[in-house]
């Protein structure tokens, strides 16, 4: 049964076989006719009454399924294919698809995208007119969408009373974009890379952004690095941001033969949706720097690379409890397939599926080997509970083509607000030649226009200074304004660049100046610790994009351990800094790790 409702009328239609069955008793004298079954059935031994109070009692509490359509909307079958008399409802549909997506969305053609319990059951024929009626109906000026059909198969369906035996039906699902977006409104999903060192994480973001492929030395990477000693060596010591744009139909933006490389005002140009990779260190002497671009640059999505030669080894485990811990969604690229063993590639499959499963994750593993199961993982990602698998070679380019669909339908699902007042995380500080001094960072609320009053604080005394705004650059073009949720750069006036700091917020001008806090009241949850943790107990602490050692000024108990809860009030060793309620907090000393919520804020301390 899929609903109430056919449950409901189930159960009528057995309590009327029931009261027939009774009058038909009464009319013969008590005496039950014969049957040809000998096994009683399930009417015959309940009671009538009691059925018939079942349904008196579902009367009374009307109960409907949440997810069900009202009864007087037409079927979205008819409205693939009638288009004649249901445009207009057709048109609505893709119309609410693409809002609730912010400029995109993927339509089923299997299921009801109102009531994903009711299946259409297209034929092969069906379904090619349905297609063509979505793609004439997103081609009309008040859509202006173009629809790019993501897989299609054909299966057998369920046996019916037909000279032909078994019935086929085609599925399939078909991506609708927004041809024209401004680039103040495109589409941007932030992607944090991690893993282990020499997982492979620069190189992978290298062929992705770049196009081409690698050469099994690093050649994909080279460009990928900030500073001389990470070409030296190798390794990624900082935060690094590349950006890789898909146009309208899904192909990707200036990363086709990797022979040059495309600007990102280029990039931008000829794209629908962005996504923003924030490649961050795998080496465990580095882990400040991670833990402070997995927690200021508010991700959307987290990648975790895992080389198939070595497992999840290191700081791959480390970085998956941070980001389980911060509640981001996961999925896990295994590279270097190319170069490793069946055996070995086995042994690191298994190891993964086995930490997913464990009680500390509960993650669902999916492997992706086919168009259909891209698309389903990339709708259900956010549910929190699967974690899609993709196995790669940067080398080959096995895998590569399902790792480039899945970001390109990578949906948003970011919490903020526009509606709030203004609040902007400072992440880094750039001076520019004729321009000034230059933040960049992620809009956490509300929206800001260029000339705007601000404040941008606090510096060591814990007081904010009042500027403005004197221009706005979203990906390396210049925007009149900034919507809460997107990462831009602000060029700030009369400031100096050694007067701003990372960790600093810029804020809306109101009523009252903003006021930092030295002291704040926060609910932890001990992940590991060695031994015990009193009062006077320092380790480095991180809020947003605050990162400052604390010390623990009182408990509510004489000490916690590995798996307390306790409610702790923290003070800043250096100097004051702006937190708001609600925060998380994320504290480490050596392989001591604690998660929070900032509970209070305590002024004047």
């Amino acid at each position: 049964m899929t609903s109430l409702n056919e449950f409901a009328a189930y159960v009528h239609s057995k309590s009327s076989a029931a009261a027939s069955g009774k009058r038909a008793s009464a009319a013969s004298g008590g005496k039950r006719p014969k049957s040809s079954s000998t096994k009683p059935t399930l009417v015959i031994n309940t009671p009538p009454h009691s059925i018939q109070s079942e349904l008196d009692v579902l009367a009374t509490l009307t109960l409907t399924d949440g997810q069900s359509p009202p009864e007087s909307r037409v079927a979205f079958k008819e409205c693939l294919l009638n288009l004649a008399e249901h445009k207009t409802e057709l048109v609505s549909l893709i119309r609410q698809v693409v809002e609730d997506g912010r400029g995109e969305g993927i339509l089923s053609l299997m299921h009801d995208p109102l009531d994903p319990n009711v299946r259409i059951g297209l034929t092969p024929q069906e379904y090619d007119l349905a297609l063509e009626n979505i793609k004439s109906v997103c081609s009309l000026a008040e859509l202006d969408c173009a629809v790019t059909e993501l897989y299609s198969s054909e299966q057998q369906g369920d046996k019916i009373e037909k000279k032909h035996g078994f019935e086929v039906t085609k599925i399939g699902g078909v991506l609708i974009r927004e041809r024209s977006v401004s680039v103040s409104q495109l589409l941007e999903i932030r992607v944090a890379v991690v893993g282990n060192v020499d997982a492979g994480k620069s190189t992978l973001l290298g062929v992705l952004t770049k196009g081409g492929l690698d050469d099994g030395r690093g050649k994909a990477r080279v460009n990928l690095f900030r500073h001389k000693h990470e070409i030296e060596t190798g390794r990624t010591s900082s935060v690094g941001m590349e950006i890789m744009g898909f146009d309208e139909t899904g192909r990707t933006v200036g990363a086709n033969d990797g022979t040059r490389k495309a600007s990102w005002k280029e990039i931008v140009a000829g794209s629908r949706k962005v996504l923003t990779f924030i490649d961050l260190a795998g080496h465990e002497k580095y882990l400040k720097t991670t833990v402070f671009g997995l927690m200021g640059g508010s991700p959307d999505f987290v990648m975790l690379m895992v080389g198939a030669n070595a497992g999840m080894i290191g700081m791959a485990k480390e970085h998956l409890g941070v980001a389980l811990a911060l509640n981001v969604p996961v999925f896990i690229c295994v590279t270097k397939v190319d170069m490793c063993p069946p055996n070995v590639l086995q042994s690191t499959i298994n190891q993964i599926s086995k930490i997913l499963r464990s009680p500390g994750c509960r993650k669902m593993p999916v492997f992706i080997s086919s168009n259909r199961d891209v698309a389903e993982a990339s709708t259900n990602f956010v549910s929190q509970r699967i974690c899609p698998i993709f196995q790669i070679s940067s080398v080959t380019g096995e895998g590569l083509d399902f790792v480039r669909m899945f970001l390109n339908l990578l949906p948003f699902h970011g919490q903020f607000d526009e509606t709030a007042p203004f609040e902007f995380e400072v992440n880094d500080i750039f001076s520019v030649p004729f321009v000034g001094t230059v933040v960049s960072g992620v809009v956490l609320s509300g929206t800001v226009h260029t000339g705007d009053s601000v404040y941008i604080g606090p510096d060591s005394l814990g007081q904010f200074t009042t500027t403005a705004i004197r221009s706005i650059e979203r990906k390396r073009q210049g925007v009149d304004m900034a919507h809460a949720g997107q990462s831009v750069s602000f060029a700030m006036k009369k400031i100096r660049r050694r007067d701003v700091r990372k960790g600093m917020v810029v804020l809306a001008q109101g009523d009252e100046p903003p006021r930092s806090v030295r002291e704040f009241v926060a609910e932890v949850l001990i992940l590991q610790h060695a031994t015990t943790i009193k009062t006077r107990y320092q380790a480095m602490l991180h809020v947003g994009a605050v990162a400052q050692t604390c010390t623990i000024v009182e408990l509510d108990r004489p000490y916690i351990r590995t798996g307390d809860r306790a409610t702790v009030k923290f003070r800043f060793m250096l100097r004051p800094e702006y937190i708001r309620p609600g925060q998380k907090v994320l504290f480490r000393e050596g392989r001591t790790r604690g998660l929070g919520v900032v509970k209070e804020v305590l002024y004047g301390n």
